[in-house]
């Protein structure tokens, strides 16, 4: 059984998915950072200064000063700013997906267009010689 597990453990296609999960975790991070840090303040300051993070609704009537705030003291809020944030994040890596798939598939057309075999003679050709020699 456990000889049956190490080779489960190493087949190609597992530690493909372990290293494409590693590698999403680490993308995802640089991913929020690029929204949270980059993206979010330029559309709120296009939006007069509207931070994305920071919106909601206070569901429990407390008026609490920011989300974090009423996250602290336990008041029900309705978050849009965190998922506003997550459709970006979302569109982002959508986008960066389709750029990897596209060049990747540009690659792989290049690798499958072989240089052609050089141009010989012809059939007709190789039927005149045929001809020439029979007729000498």
């Amino acid at each position: 059984m456990i000889q049956e597990f190490k080779a489960f453990l190493m087949k190609g296609n597992v530690m493909d998915l372990a290293v494409g999960i590693i590698i999403g975790a680490a993308f995802t991070a640089i991913v929020n950072s690029l929204v949270g840090d980059l993206i979010d303040p330029i559309i709120g300051l296009v939006m007069a200064g509207v931070n994305f993070s920071d919106m909601f609704i206070d569901l429990s009537g407390t008026n609490p000063a920011s989300l974090a705030a009423a996250k602290e003291a336990g008041a029900a809020v309705f978050a849009y700013g965190a998922f506003i944030t997550a459709i970006i994040n979302f569109v982002i890596i959508g986008f960066v997906v389709f750029m990897l798939v596209k060049m990747m598939n540009k690659m792989m057309a290049k690798k499958e267009e072989a240089p052609a075999a050089p141009a010989g003679p012809s059939e007709v050709d190789l039927l005149k010689d045929i001809l020439a020699a029979l007729k000498k």
